[in-house]
This record gives C-alpha cells, structure tokens and sequence, in this order.
C-alpha cells in the first residue's frame, strides 16, 4: 500500500492534471465551453486530490479515512462549479467552437486514460484514497468521451449549446455520484478503525 509504486504513480497522476488543468481551462475560456470548464476544474481537483493522497499515504488507516471524507467533499467542488457556469452559459446559449472542443476534450482523454490506467492496480490498496484517485480518473474518462461526443454532434449535426450543457451537467453528476462512492468507502474505513 505504502510502496514506493504506488507514490511515484500518484505524483505522476497529480503532475499530468496540473498540466492539463491549464490547457484545459484556456480553451474553456476562448471558447465558452461548459463542458471544458467542469472538466478543467476537475483536473485541478484531481491534482489537489492526488497530492492529499500522496501525504497522506503514510498515515494511520483512521487519518487516511478522514482524508478520504474530506476528498469526497473536494469531489463536489467541480459539481458546483459546473452548475454555476450551465446557469450562466443557459441564460447566453452560444455554441462553443466544436474542433477546438473536441480536440481538448481527446486531449483530456489520453491523460486521464492514461492516469487511470497506472492506477488501476493500486484501487483496492489503500482504501478510499486510491479508491478516490481511480473513481476520478475513470470518471473523467468517460466525461471526456462525452466532451469529444459533444463537440462532434455540436461540428456536423446540432450547431447549438445544448450538447456542450447536457455534457457539462452530466460530468456534474458523475463527481457527485464520485463523492458519494469516496464518502461511503471513507466511512467504513473510519468505523473499522475505530
């Protein structure tokens, strides 16, 4: 659990989503996209997640459960964050630039398949921390699915905001879905060591 592996695979999870955070919100920005928006702030999130684990992977299992509660409430930070700016983006309902969407949505894609997949070993060891890292790596994979998915309906089918806002309040519901799963792992942990 405590492995030098599972350390070297967290930093360079918490790394590759401080450095796609960037891109990531720049696009959002110069296009207006809610989609690239939720996703950004959860690459952010992901990176402070990730960095919470790696301190924390030393403590005993009762710390390392309240660590895994107070992630799950991070987990929802992304979720507000996509609900304010769907409400904004519904009340000015322009359609973000559809290659540009999808290109960062792909992009966001590789790094998150890619962290998911060196984390996928270690999600059953150290309870809900790692569980933590891989639920967001693996939902964000799919939410990136959905970001490209959009972007293409929004390029040769629907020239409108609606693919990018049902993508952006799905990736809403999917880190509340995430938190929840965190929580209730954190506070089994909890009462097991306890």
């Amino acid at each position: 659990m405590h492995s030098s592996a599972l350390r070297r695979a967290v930093t360079t999870v918490a790394l590759a989503n401080l450095g796609y955070f960037g891109v990531e919100f720049a696009v959002a920005l110069s296009i207006g996209s809610v989609s690239l928006f939720a996703d950004s702030v959860d690459f952010l999130e992901d990176a402070s997640v990730n960095l919470l684990i790696l301190m924390a992977l030393g403590w005993s299992a009762r710390s390392r459960a309240r660590v895994g509660m107070a992630l799950a409430a991070i987990l929802l930070a992304p979720a507000i964050a996509t609900i304010w700016t769907a409400w904004q983006k519904f009340t000015v309902p322009v359609a973000p630039e559809p290659v540009a969407l999808s290109l960062t949505g792909l992009g966001a894609l590789v790094v998150n398949l890619s962290c998911a997949l060196l984390l996928a070993r270690f999600r059953h060891d150290g309870g809900s921390l790692t569980k933590a890292a891989f639920l967001s790596a693996r939902n964000d994979a799919v939410a990136n699915i959905a970001i490209v998915g959009a972007g293409l309906i929004t390029a040769f089918f629907w020239r409108s905001a609606w693919p990018d806002l049902i993508v952006g309040v799905g990736i809403a519901i999917i880190n509340a879905d995430a938190a929840r799963e965190v929580w209730t792992a954190a506070r089994d942990e909890h009462r097991a060591a306890a």
